[in-house]
């Protein structure tokens, strides 16, 4: 093993086993490039960054490469959810028909808004094919998705809503926000904005794709070197295109995840997979969530909702989508089963195709980002996240 690449950034004392793990990342793991940050409150305390941001590892990763997250864009839209919560105008609790009348077809009219964020609305594939251009179309968009039949009873079960899942957050947003903003406008103006996040859903036109990291897919032999949690049935049912996983993620129709650093897949707002940015502004909004810095537009109440260790409900741990036990709490993740994360179960957060990771941890105070660009294939708690969050356990709080 070589002595791995050198490691750009600063690490507070105390936090040095957290950059001893991500260097461990390059030398045992397959990492090209990646960046790793922890906040308390809003106190940087670890800001690391390392590596190559293109396939043949010619281009450095630096200060302020970002980089397509896939579903850790799901936090991002949660913390906006909520915000529409806190001022008001959404219920968690209030059927989403109430806001966007539409969406009662087929059944749909007892849906609630909490049910629907947490993967229990049986949405997670459509029957229409979606592609790009449909999506930029808002109000076409609109139609498809009201017109949607349950792939199950609502409420009864869930299922990871991969893709569709920021499409519906999305238009509710947009119902219920005064001036009728998109969720990526409302995330940027009350969000991204004012905690100066590198964070975007749905990228600017001023934004240089030269700062964007190219993703790279782990094949041949590295699967045998570096990967150990494959997702074997899910592999099944893409491969026989039948199934919940094949609906979930083969629909809208957005390309390969290794093809994701380009503008037109970046540029429409797909506020549950498409978000695109930097491990600093994933530790950086959490660690405001976490540290109840008043940066956030949420009121106590809220963050004490976002942090309730008790989110149990009638519905099976079984993941119909992910095949694995999953615990969804108000557009979050939280542990479950072997996939854990922060310091006890008040700790929330979401995991991002290929291995990027946001998370809060109330207990601590803690906000943890973590991003790459080679995307491994463990359905939740790749090995380099889990060597990074298993490190700061072991640091001195």
């Amino acid at each position: 093993m070589t002595d791995g690449p050198t490691i750009h950034g600063e690490v507070a004392s105390g936090f040095e086993p957290v950059a001893d793990a991500f260097r461990r990342n390059f030398t045992h793991h397959g990492e090209i490039g990646a960046a790793v940050a922890i906040y308390a409150g809003e106190r940087p305390i670890v800001d690391l960054w390392a590596g190559f941001r293109d396939r043949r590892r010619t281009v450095p990763w630096e200060r302020d490469t970002i980089v397509p997250v896939f579903s850790s864009t799901k936090g991002m839209a949660a913390f906006t959810l909520a915000a529409a919560v806190t001022e008001g105008l959404l219920d968690y609790e209030r059927p989403v028909a109430q806001y966007w009348p539409e969406f009662a077809a087929h059944g749909k009219d007892a849906v609630t808004v909490r049910q629907l964020i947490d993967h229990q609305a049986g949405l997670s594939g459509l029957s229409e094919i979606v592609r790009l251009p449909q999506i930029a179309d808002l109000d076409g968009l609109a139609t498809v998705l009201a017109a949607q039949k349950p792939a199950w009873q609502p409420g009864t079960r869930h299922g990871y809503h991969a893709i569709t899942l920021g499409l519906y957050q999305g238009e509710l947003l947009r119902r219920v926000d005064p001036q009728s903003r998109t969720l990526g406008k409302i995330f940027s103006d009350d969000i991204a904005v004012p905690l100066d996040l590198d964070f975007f859903i749905g990228l600017p036109a001023e934004q240089s794709m030269d700062r964007i990291a190219t993703l790279t897919a782990t094949r041949g032999l590295d699967i045998v070197r570096y990967e150990r949690n494959i997702p074997l049935r899910m592999g099944v049912e893409m491969y026989t295109k039948r199934g919940f996983s094949h609906a979930a993620l083969n629909n809208p129709r957005c390309g390969a995840p290794a093809r994701a650093s380009r503008r037109e897949f970046l540029e429409v707002e797909m506020p549950g997979s498409n978000g695109v940015g930097n491990a600093r502004a994933l530790a950086k909004v959490y660690g405001a969530a976490a540290g109840r810095t008043g940066a956030l537009p949420l009121d106590d109440g809220m963050l004490d909702r976002l942090a309730a260790a008790d989110t149990a409900d009638d519905v099976p741990a079984d993941d119909l989508v992910l095949h694995t036990k999953s615990r969804y709490h108000l557009g979050f993740r939280k542990s479950r089963g072997t996939f854990r994360f922060g310091s006890d179960k008040r700790a929330y957060g979401t995991t991002g195709l290929g291995g990027s990771f946001g998370f809060a941890d109330p207990a601590t105070g803690l906000g943890f980002g973590y991003t790459m660009n080679r995307l491994g294939l463990a359905v939740l708690d790749d090995v380099r996240s889990r060597n990074l969050r298993e490190a700061l356990l072991r640091c001195q709080i």
